[in-house]
């Protein structure tokens, strides 16, 4: 099954059911109004959304429409929890290293989380407005699950059942804010904006075999102005899978229905296959040659994420977003 958010006048937009093709949609308003409402009563809800999206599916909707990503907000456009993981830990030492900073050793044992700004997430192709080039504009291709209500204490082999939706993420970082950010010792806050999102939250089933119950064995592709930047396999060196960041997350509180959880930045060992960021990409440079040769983005700089099954077709809607200066109100 694959939802989306359209937007309205309201800001949390209309839920709409799309087809498998992402050609056509339908309202759901009567079943719910927001994905947020689907989610809190999804036992009841699902089976619903389920049975309409077979119906879109073979032709039995009568008020179908075409499906146009544009008018996408984030499937959640705002939640009650994003927490970003660092999944691919070889891709953590690897940025660490490009800010002088050494990696402890639990990070292979211990899943890394942050708590990212969950009020005001950008669509599929909204633009992402930046004040200042100089801040080190980066892009950042992931993979979210939402999950439902997920007690607190929950193992890994349990928080698997919790895992109701899947999404691309374009998890936007400002480079050059970071490193005072962290030296301060409390995380991230400027560094981060606002975080986008894929045109569809899809079911695990929608992935097929590609679906292992803690990753997703695909391929991520990231374009950069047109051209391929990367395209690392999710489930390929994911040290930590879905359900072992979700438990961490609920290690000591409830996750309430609708939390967002990211693998962070898709990573391979196997260089051929690109980078999923530019930090990764100038991190390997300066290894290599001994200096950064790829610049952060620009403004007009267009990124582009997807996810294609095996047959090659789009699962998710792409991110398809560019870079503009922010015009602060007078």
């Amino acid at each position: 099954m694959k939802l989306s958010t359209l937007k309205n006048n309201s800001r949390d937009g209309q839920l709409v059911v799309v087809s498998r093709d992402l050609k056509k949609a339908t309202f759901a308003a009567h079943i719910a109004t927001t994905l947020q409402d689907a989610l809190d009563n999804w036992q009841n809800t699902k089976p619903q959304l389920e049975e309409l999206y077979h119906a879109l599916n073979t032709g039995q909707v009568t008020d179908a429409f075409a499906f146009d990503p544009h008018k996408a907000t984030a499937p959640l456009p705002r939640a009650y929890q994003w927490a970003d993981g660092s999944a691919y830990v070889n891709h953590v030492e690897l940025v660490r290293k490009a800010r002088g900073a050494t990696m402890p050793a639990s990070f292979w044992t211990d899943p890394l989380l942050y708590q990212g700004g969950s009020d005001s997430f950008l669509g599929p192709h909204d633009d992402i407005l930046v004040s200042n080039e100089a801040d080190g504009i980066d892009f950042e291709a992931e993979v979210a699950v939402i999950t439902n209500d997920v007690p607190m204490e929950t193992n890994a082999e349990v928080a698997q059942k919790h895992i109701v939706l899947l999404m691309l993420v374009n998890d936007v970082s400002l480079r050059n804010l970071i490193p005072n950010e962290i030296a301060k010792g409390f995380g991230f806050f400027h560094a981060k904006p606002s975080t986008a999102f894929s045109a569809c939250a899809v079911t695990p089933d929608e992935l097929g075999n590609a679906w292992t119950g803690e990753t997703i064995q695909l391929p991520l592709r990231s374009f950069l102005n047109g051209k391929l930047y990367g395209e690392p396999n999710v489930g390929v060196d994911m040290t930590f899978g879905f359900p072992q960041l979700i438990a961490h997350a609920a290690k000591t509180r409830a996750l309430t229905a609708g939390s967002i959880i990211g693998s962070g930045t898709v990573s391979n060992r196997d260089r051929t296959k690109g980078s999923s960021c530019i930090a990764e990409k100038r991190m390997l440079e300066k290894m290599e040659t001994g200096s950064f040769t790829s610049s952060f983005m620009h403004f007009g700089d267009k990124i582009r994420i997807e996810m294609r099954d095996k047959d090659g077709h789009d699962i998710f809607g792409a991110i398809d977003q560019v870079v503009k200066p922010y015009k602060k109100e007078k």
